[in-house]
C-alpha cells in the first residue's frame, strides 16, 4: 500500500511499562515511516504494560472499533507479534480489517496485505493457524484416548437418587435444604429427578447431578 494520503492508524505495545521497555521505539520509527509513504496518521494506539497474551488490550480494542468505523485506509504496526494475541488471532483481526477494506502493514516484517506477496503471506499464516488448532484438537482427543485406556470415567459423575425418598420427603414437608443433607445430594440434582419423572416413582433411578 503506497498511496499517498491514506489515512493509517499505528499500533505499538509493550510488555512493561517500568521504563526497560520504551513503546516510543516503536513509534518514532511508524511516524518516520509513515511519514515517507505521505500518511496521515489518524491515531496512535499503545498499550503499556499489556502482556501479549492478555485478552482485552484497551488500546487494540479502540483500534478494532474505530476500524468497524473506517476512521483510517490503514493500520500500521511495528511487528505482527506486538498486534496478535495468537496465531489464530492474528489471522482472525486481518481477515476483519481485509472484510471493512482497510490494509495492514507490519514494518520489521516486511509485510504490506495490500500487495500480492502480503496476501500470499497472509495465506500461509491462515494455514499455519489451521494447523495449530487441529494440533490442539488432536492432543485433546489423544489425551482422551489415554483417559480412557486406564479406565478412567470421562464426563460427569452419574448420581443414584432415590425419587420416592425425595417425594416422601417434600409430602412431609421438608425443604429442599433439608432434603439435600438428608440425602446427601444437591438441590439441583433432586428437583430436576422429580421434574424429569412420571409421578410416585417406587425404584431408584440414576440421575446427572
Amino acid at each position: 500500500m503506497n498511496s499517498a494520503g491514506h489515512k493509517v492508524g499505528i499500533y505499538a505495545r509493550v510488555s512493561t511499562a517500568n521504563g526497560h521497555q520504551d513503546p516510543q521505539l516503536q513509534i518514532r520509527e511508524l511516524r518516520e515511516y509513515a511519514d515517507r509513504c505521505g500518511w496521515q496518521i489518524v491515531e496512535e494506539y499503545i498499550d503499556a504494560g499489556v502482556s501479549g497474551s492478555k485478552d482485552s488490550r484497551p488500546a487494540l480494542n479502540r483500534l478494532m472499533a474505530d476500524a468497524h468505523r473506517r476512521r483510517f485506509d490503514a493500520v500500521l504496526v511495528w511487528k505482527l507479534d506486538r498486534f496478535g494475541r495468537s496465531l489464530r488471532h492474528l489471522v482472525n483481526s486481518l481477515a476483519e480489517l481485509e472484510a471493512r477494506g482497510i490494509a495492514f502493514v507490519s514494518l520489521r516484517d516486511n509485510l504490506d496485505l495490500g500487495t500480492p506477496s502480503g496476501r500470499l503471506m497472509f495465506q500461509i499464516i491462515g494455514a499455519m493457524a489451521e494447523f495449530e488448532r487441529a494440533l490442539i484438537q488432536e492432543r485433546v482427543r489423544a489425551g482422551l484416548r489415554n483417559a480412557r485406556s486406564k479406565g478412567k470415567v470421562l464426563g460427569r459423575p452419574r448420581t443414584t437418587v432415590n425419587i420416592a425418598e425425595i417425594s416422601d420427603l417434600r409430602q412431609r414437608g421438608f425443604s429442599w435444604a433439608q432434603i439435600t443433607e438428608a440425602t446427601g445430594i444437591s438441590k439441583g440434582t433432586a428437583q430436576r429427578a422429580i421434574a424429569s419423572l412420571p409421578k410416585n416413582p417406587t425404584e431408584p433411578l440414576a440421575v446427572t447431578a
